[in-house]
């Protein structure tokens, strides 16, 4: 499994962007997966291109909730790849995709891909199976980092989370993950790695996570 992170309020990599937002691209189960789409389109292509990621080899698109700096760049992402599987919350209506799937309630999108389904009706989030357990991709982490795990918990045991987390801060609910890599609009990052050292891991543009 590999993520690569597009977009973000930080730049990891010199060249590329920051701005407020999110996108990375999930590589899992031989599948390329957009998951969100950032607030800028130009940003977000101009990061894909410095990071080699065409938009024609993408396969899905995983929308984690409706707010603008995680849809901004969809539109034009999708005018360069119109037959992606475009899968969003139920509550969210996209336009300008031939393939939209909306998600309610948790379902397989690959082998060892699913989503939460969306919780509280408000935002998705992914889950990945590795050997190792569940890695956890979210968007904002609106609907509660505990909420989110127990979710995925349905898939295999929570092994990593990468995203935004908002204003999450029930610290202990991370303490037997290998690893956290909190991102874009997480309130609560440095009281994080004060706790977890050892298990945090940087985010921003242009950072790849190899597991």
């Amino acid at each position: 499994m590999k993520v690569s992170i597009i977009y973000d309020n930080e730049v990891w990599k010199e060249g590329l962007r920051a701005d407020w937002g999110f996108s990375c691209l999930v590589e899992a189960d031989n599948k390329k997966i957009l998951f969100d789409t950032g607030a800028n389109s130009a940003i977000l292509l101009d990061n894909m291109k410095k990071l080699d990621i065409d938009p024609a080899k993408i396969d899905d698109v995983f929308i984690s909730h409706a707010h603008h700096d995680h849809t901004g760049g969809l539109q034009d992402f999708l005018k360069l790849n119109s037959d992606v599987r475009v899968f969003v919350p139920a509550s969210l209506r996209v336009r300008g995709a031939e393939k939209v799937i909306s998600v309610s309630n948790a379902i397989t999108i690959h082998e060892n891909v699913f989503s939460t389904g969306e919780l509280k009706g408000v935002e998705q989030s992914m889950a990945v199976k590795i050997e190792k357990g569940i890695v956890v991709i979210a968007g904002c982490s609106h609907p509660g980092v505990k909420n989110i795990f127990k979710a995925a918990s349905q898939f295999g045991k929570p092994y990593a989370i990468i995203g935004g987390l908002h204003g999450f801060n029930e610290f202990d609910l991370i303490k037997d993950l290998a690893f956290i890599c909190p991102t874009h609009c997480t309130q609560f990052k440095s009281e994080i790695k004060k706790l977890y050292p050892k298990k945090y891991i940087e985010g921003g543009a242009g950072k790849i996570i190899e597991i």
